[in-house]
């Protein structure tokens, strides 16, 4: 069996650069979700030309700086991790560790990975497992089993994704599986810095001063994080921040506990979280950022009334889930924290976009009292107009560099990796020679595709 061919890392990346026969095709395939020419869609340019972003209103923000917010929400199974699943199994395939019919494709995940695992899965013919915990939002289960995957579900929530991995790895050792392991997997890394890097560093160009000052990102995988390396060798300068939940503070300084941002924050650095280039870590309140997405999505009339166009508060409706609103209020802190200036550019990432929050707002309904407008307003005077600069830890130095790599030794030498390798990964040397992997990817899924086309 042969499964349905897909893009380079180049043509995600550039999909302007596809055969033109080919474009109106894949454009037309959007109609049906699961026509398999959508894997060509995987893109940061749903049109093939300019990079999903908004740049934020500053009566949003407060803030002089230009906040660039790149929109993952009209990817193929609506959100971004599409493009680390989607690269994961066509390098396995490419390779020839993962065989159509023989292998089923294991994914842990709190989410948004899980539901791009089971939508890849259903295009390229695979039968797929996503391990998740039990508490997530319900639209999420809802989304994985609609693509066809089973779900295995481990005790607790977005903090706990420590579980599914040790639930992985028990599901692993059959050896009719293959797993997709976004938190140690290398394709995840190279797909965000090539794919997204680069469509952040275009996505700057005619705003402020054309450069990017800062990159925020809160880590699940730390995959995304992975931009930060492309734009560090473009901008020198440029800060990269990893951003935490108050309330499960693992990286800033040990914290564990449950918190309600999906999508980040997992009690652990992540094996291919590049900590060399990690500059800041920042923390940023749960609830902050789910009481923010309320307000977007909920009160675009409160937005108007602080000074937003309206037409802008409402094209913004659909446009972020909870960690979306997170990365933004993290832009917002660092700014800040940096004295960026109307010049100066901050980059950050929407994962996905509101449909899967519904019942997260309902719940956060629940939980209060009152959301009445004059509730709205007040909290996004404190949550967007007031952001502090409390919370954020400079780890450029020696001694924060070398305690966060013990971090990374204490989660990843009980999953069977060597003390040696780790080390490798304190190196430069060992992140490019993994980038540069893409030129092989690049010409072996062109090779595979061609045999398709014979």
């Amino acid at each position: 069996m042969t499964i349905p061919y897909g893009p380079t890392y180049d043509e995600m990346l550039y999909p302007d650069r596809l055969d033109p026969n080919l474009k109106e095709k894949i454009q037309a395939a959007k109609a049906n979700e699961l026509d398999p020419l959508n894997l060509f869609n995987i893109t940061w340019k749903p049109d093939f030309k300019r990079v999903n972003k908004v740049v934020l209103p500053k009566a949003l923000t407060g803030i002089e700086a230009n906040i660039v917010v790149l929109l993952g929400k009209e990817f193929p199974s609506g959100s971004h991790k599409v493009g680390p699943a989607y690269s994961t199994l066509i390098e396995g395939y490419v390779d020839g560790d993962i065989v159509p019919k023989e292998h089923t494709i294991l994914g842990p995940s709190t989410g948004n990975f899980g539901i791009g695992v089971s939508y890849i899965c259903n295009l390229m013919k695979f039968d797929a497992v996503v391990i998740m915990p039990d508490n997530m939002s319900k639209e999420r289960y809802d989304r994985i089993q609609q693509y066809g995957a089973k779900l295995d579900l481990t005790p607790g929530t977005e903090s706990d994704v420590i579980l599914t991995l040790e639930r992985t790895y028990e599901l692993k050792k059959d050896p009719k599986t293959r797993t997709l392991a976004q938190f140690e997997l290398l394709p995840n890394y190279r797909f965000h810095r090539h794919v997204t890097g680069n469509s952040a560093i275009e996505a700057v160009k005619g705003i402020g001063n054309e450069r990017i000052a800062c990159f925020t990102s809160a880590p699940g995988s730390a995959g995304t994080l992975a931009a930060g390396d492309q734009i560090k060798s473009v901008f020198p300068e440029a800060k990269i921040v990893a951003l935490e939940p108050y309330e499960c503070s693992t990286l800033m300084d040990g914290g564990r506990g449950q918190h309600r941002i999906e999508g980040i924050g997992d009690k652990m650095c992540t094996l291919i979280h590049n900590l060399l280039t990690t500059d800041y870590i920042a923390l940023i309140k749960d609830d902050d950022a789910v009481r923010g997405l309320k307000i977007v999505h909920d009160a675009p009339h409160i937005l108007a009334e602080f000074g937003v166009d309206l037409n802008d508060a409402k094209a913004m409706v659909d446009a972020f889930g909870v960690s979306g609103i997170c990365n933004i209020l993290g832009a917002i802190k660092m700014a800040k924290y940096l004295h960026l200036g109307p010049e100066d550019n901050i980059v950050t990432v929407a994962t996905d976009g509101y449909d899967r929050y519904d019942s997260v707002i309902k719940e956060l309904e629940e939980r209060y009292l009152e959301t009445e407008d004059f509730v709205l307003r007040r909290w996004f005077k404190d949550i967007f107009l007031k952001m502090s600069t409390e919370d954020v830890l400079d780890v450029r130095h020696t001694e924060q560099k070398e305690r966060l790599y013990k971090q990374k030794e204490m989660d990843w030498l009980k999953f069977g990796y060597s003390k040696a390798y780790l080390d490798e990964m304190k190196s430069m040397e060992f992140w490019n020679r993994e980038y540069m992997k893409i030129d092989h990817y690049n010409q072996a899924i062109k090779k595979l595709r061609d045999g398709v086309k014979k």
